[in-house]
């Protein structure tokens, strides 16, 4: 498990194809905006873990989990980001579309959680079972981050950055060329 910047760093990385995706950038970046806050929506469980039968790594660290909260949270955030922004040139006008783009933000970033997880939770902490319940057990891990590395969790912050930034330029580049053809 990678620190909270970390954590946020990967979400980052997970919504940087939005830029490609969203024909305004000014959508692009207040979906990436708010979305990526939620790279920290498993962990949850640090919260509610006082409660009978929940522990950090457990089933708030499944895909399943994260699907059901985006299915939840994600229209509600597109919702109110719609409300808030509909008018402006920040955001979509139409409410639907608002929910899908809130509810695929909180999605990709709380799965983006469980990938940096498995990249570092093997270590010295609970190892993460992200496909129960139809694969009882922890899947590959790869270990490849050491836990609550300094280094790792702002290398992982600085490439998410990097990859908006890239993204950002040449998705500008490819509205250029196809405001020409």
């Amino acid at each position: 498990m990678v620190d909270v910047l970390g954590h946020l760093g990967m979400a980052l990385v997970w919504l940087a194809p939005a830029w490609f995706f969203v024909d305004s950038k000014k959508v692009a970046a207040t979906a990436i905006g708010t979305g990526f806050w939620f790279g920290m929506l498993p962990d949850v469980d640090l919260v509610l873990q006082r409660l009978p039968g929940i522990h950090h790594h457990g089933v708030f660290h499944t895909v399943l989990f994260v699907t059901l909260l985006a299915l939840v949270i994600g229209p509600i955030v597109g919702w109110l980001l719609t409300k808030l922004l509909g008018d402006s040139e920040w955001f979509v006008r139409d409410s639907k579309l608002g929910a899908k783009i809130g509810l695929i933000v909180v999605w990709v970033a709380g799965i983006a959680h469980l990938f940096a997880d498995m990249l570092s939770a093997p270590d010295v902490s609970t190892r993460i079972e992200p496909l129960w319940p139809l694969v009882d057990g922890p899947i590959v891990m790869m270990d490849v981050l050491w836990y609550k590395s300094f280094w790792a969790t702002t290398a992982l912050f600085i490439l998410g950055v990097a990859a908006n930034l890239i993204a950002w330029y040449l998705a500008d580049g490819r509205r250029s060329s196809t405001a020409t053809a």
